[in-house]
């Protein structure tokens, strides 16, 4: 047979505008269309977590997850599998609410709910098309055309089904417990999302007066402003300066309240003065204590982030301002000993960066404590990628003391499904199947179960938003709607996430589907690492070092930037973000074009008989492949990337081509020789093309299209090795000898294409003709 011909690439480089053409092709040809296979094996089910839209531009860091994320579904395609890969847009919660306060400029407290949450949806509109768009020039392969958003009735209704669910089964409970409160978000926050940081703050050490000692005690504290909720003092038992106190009674300065003076193991003698005040609440020692020792609460600050009427004259006030008058006060009246400025370890929400209150409320919580043991199981049975993130989760699970507050003070969020009887307060709950929104629905009984009586109140609370996102993997299996459609889908086979939401997102899925369903709802967990600044710094505004990735995009197009997110650093690791090293990424791209424009140039021939240097490349080739898919199977790109530029620079263009190109010209070879070489180049050109289809889509399926077939890249499988028995020593001895005569050269100011003497080692002369071709040996 006659070698083919392929069509030649005429351009010298890559050009990215060529991307939107190619993804105009991909969405008309619609190639990545899930279709189930009857046996589960064959269907690959990614749990992807859906982008959560709070403002422009779009975290450059999380967009390079997205398209890790994105080879990960490419690559199973690859290997045969059908893909369902969902594309969601996480619309509900906190941050929605505050960018649509500062878009328009309203408080929510302050604007008819119905009203707010139609900003909300608007707001929400703008920035999901802005991250769609993102998205889809980044190239991700996702289902757009069923996208789904967990703020639509099917998503919501599905959350208030497992809330019904979980009060049958008698998981959810309401009680009046201190809770973690944000002041600036005006709602309620679990513990995992909450962060800690050293910030400056003022150590107050005050003169309290012991009932019936000459005497004074002095007492260290950070929150001065939480004086008038002082319920006793305590000191370590061990600390011989205070054993004289223990069961005396001191005297709170400014409100001259009487309090006990007790011994606990928890004070620390050598902070501050080892006396500490125990208040409702300056932190979770408090709350362990008042439990403890049955102390009465007293509320000092209100949910607005003001002193309450507790507080005496400093009610009304601001708590940061209270806490500086009233330091002012205590060191005019000659009762602060000592005030200096420390850095304090200080809880901060996570969204709105304000230190947290602990203040008594009344949430509901879903309980998690008695499911410790279970999740710790699920989590152990759970393969992880990689390894080392499974520990965040279990090192999460074992510091939980409390159950899960689940219900919130905020408008944009799934309504929990509750009405009230007006007369006796006893809590019904409706039937399952609808989207209910008490708040505003009548409700849908005639008479409270308990007392007879007709008239109910709506629940105004929403959950909290993690207690829609958990149940991810029971929506895009379809649980409600297709039970065909969920047998063949659940478990999923893998969840994509962050490693900054394994507390909350993976943590709470774990505990949701086994509270639900008694079953683990995916096999593998892949973990990313967090996208940084070039010094290692996280990426904020406030810190002037945040970059758009709309204008990286347009300058060195979506594949240069998914090779360096590939690249940049292996499975779970943090990236640093550097705009030269995406260039870098660009330049590799262009070889590989250049390459392949080259390779074009020759005809494509049928598998011919191989001199000894094409099976040495093929057979270079092979463990390449070999490599490659592993590293794909086990969801790693970082390696396929960094073989492949390792093996196309230092291997292939530098070795094998400048070996093989001669022959492939015809210079000193025969018809046989040639059509060998011209098979070899093709051949690694086309596995390099189908390995690399993954991490960089666009160029692999452009370059694929032209030279191999109209169809898509994306539609082959990946490519089968080929070995040879070829030694490693053998291999080694072709590189070392080529950089020897290159050295050689270069030290006697030799042109490559001079002519140089130089001596073949023996266990290459199977290579001498093409050796001697390169490099113009002569005898």
């Amino acid at each position: 047979m006659q070698p083919q011909f392929s069509a030649k690439l005429e351009a010298t480089t890559w050009d990215p505008k060529l991307e939107s053409e190619m993804r105009q092709t991909w969405e008309i040809e619609r190639n990545f269309e899930f279709k189930p296979k009857t046996s589960k094996k064959s269907n690959f089910v990614m749990d992807t977590p859906p982008p959560y839209p709070s403002g422009k531009p779009w975290h450059p860091g999380a967009l390079t997850q997205y398209s890790q994320i994105d080879m990960v579904a490419r690559a199973a395609r690859m290997r045969g599998l059908q893909v369902l890969y969902p594309v969601g847009i996480d619309r509900n919660g906190l941050p929605v609410e505050i960018f649509a306060e500062r878009k328009y400029r309203v408080q929510m407290r302050k604007t008819p709910r119905e009203e707010f949450i139609n900003l909300c949806k608007h707001a929400l509109d703008d920035l999901e098309a802005y991250m769609v768009g993102l998205l889809k020039t980044v190239g991700i392969s996702g289902d757009f055309q069923n996208k789904y958003r967990t703020d639509s009735e099917e998503y919501r209704k599905l959350t208030q089904w497992s809330f019904i669910e979980l009060w049958k089964k008698g998981l959810v409970y309401l009680a009046n417990r201190p809770n973690n409160y944000c002041i600036d978000c005006n709602t309620t926050i679990a513990d995992a999302e909450i962060e800690y940081e050293e910030l400056p703050t003022f150590l107050v050490t005050n003169r309290f007066r012991v009932k019936g000692m000459k005497s004074e005690l002095l007492v260290a504290t950070t929150r001065p402003e939480l004086m008038s909720a002082c319920q006793m003092v305590v000191v370590n038992p061990a600390d011989a300066r205070y054993r004289k106190f223990i069961g005396k009674t001191a005297i709170v300065p400014i409100y001259n309240k009487e309090v006990p003076i007790r011994g606990h193991k928890s004070v620390d003698p050598k902070y501050g003065s080892g006396a500490v005040m125990v208040c409702s609440y300056g932190d979770y020692n408090d709350v362990l204590l008042f439990r403890e020792f049955r102390l009465k609460e007293v509320v000092a600050i209100d949910l607005d982030g003001k002193m309450s009427g507790a507080a005496g004259k400093y009610a009304g006030i601001a708590i940061k301002d209270a806490r500086s008058q009233i330091i002012q006060d205590l060191e005019e009246m000659g009762l602060a000993a000592k005030v200096e400025q420390i850095q304090h370890r200080t809880p901060l929400c996570e969204r709105s960066r304000t230190p947290i209150e602990i203040v008594p409320m009344e949430e509901y919580y879903l309980k998690q404590l008695e499911f410790k043991t279970a999740v710790r199981k699920m989590a152990r049975g759970i393969k992880f990628h990689p390894e080392m993130h499974r520990q965040i989760l279990l090192d999460w699970i074992d510091v939980l003391t409390t159950d899960y507050p689940i219900s919130r003070r905020r408008y944009y969020s799934t309504e929990i499904p509750v009405w009230y009887c007006t007369k006796c307060g006893t809590p019904h709950l409706p039937k399952p199947g609808k989207y209910y929104r008490p708040w505003r629905d009548e409700a849908p009984f005639k008479r409270c179960k308990k007392c007879g009586n007709t008239r109910f109140v709506g629940e105004t609370r929403t959950f909290d938003t993690w207690m829609d996102s958990s149940l991810s993997p029971l929506f895009i299996t379809k649980a409600m709607k297709n039970r065909q459609f969920h047998s063949l889908t659940f478990p999923t086979t893998l969840r994509v996430q962050g490693k900054e939401i394994v507390r909350t997102w993976l943590y709470y899925t774990l505990l949701k589907s086994y509270q639900l369903t008694g079953k683990v709802p995916f096999k593998h967990a892949w973990i990313g690492g967090l996208g940084q600044d070039s010094q290692g710094r996280a990426m904020r505004k406030s810190l002037g070092n945040f970059v758009d990735p709309e204008p990286v995009l347009a300058r060195f197009g979506a594949d240069a930037f998914r090779f360096w997110g590939a690249s940049e650093a292996g499975l779970g690791f943090d990236f640093r973000f550097s705009e030269d090293r995406i260039a870098g990424a660009g330049k590799f791209l262009n070889k590989l074009w250049n390459t392949s424009r080259f390779i074009s140039s020759f005809p494509q021939a049928e598998a011919p008989e191989l001199t000894w240097t094409d099976k040495w490349m093929l057979n270079e080739l092979g463990k390449l492949i070999q490599e490659c898919v592993g590293a794909y199977e086990e969801f790693d790109s970082f390696t396929v990337a960094t073989k492949v530029r390792e093996f196309l620079w230092n291997v292939f263009a530098s070795n094998y081509l400048e070996m093989a190109k001669g022959r492939a010209y015809g210079d000193g070879a025969t018809k046989g020789e040639q059509e060998a070489a011209w098979y070899t180049l093709h051949e690694v050109v086309r596995c390099l093309l189908l390995l690399l289809a993954p991490i960089s889509p666009y160029m692999t399926d452009y370059v694929w299209r032209r030279i191999y077939g109209t169809g898509s890249i994306h539609l082959e499988m990946f490519p089968k090795p080929k070995r040879f028995d070829v030694s490693e020593r053998v291999s080694q001895s072709i590189l070392g000898f080529n950089a020897q005569v290159w050295k050689t050269k270069k030290d006697k100011g030799l042109a490559l294409k001079d002519s140089i003497t130089t001596k073949i080692p023996a266990n290459l002369k199977q290579f001498e003709k093409d050796l001697v071709r390169m490099h113009h040996i002569t005898k």
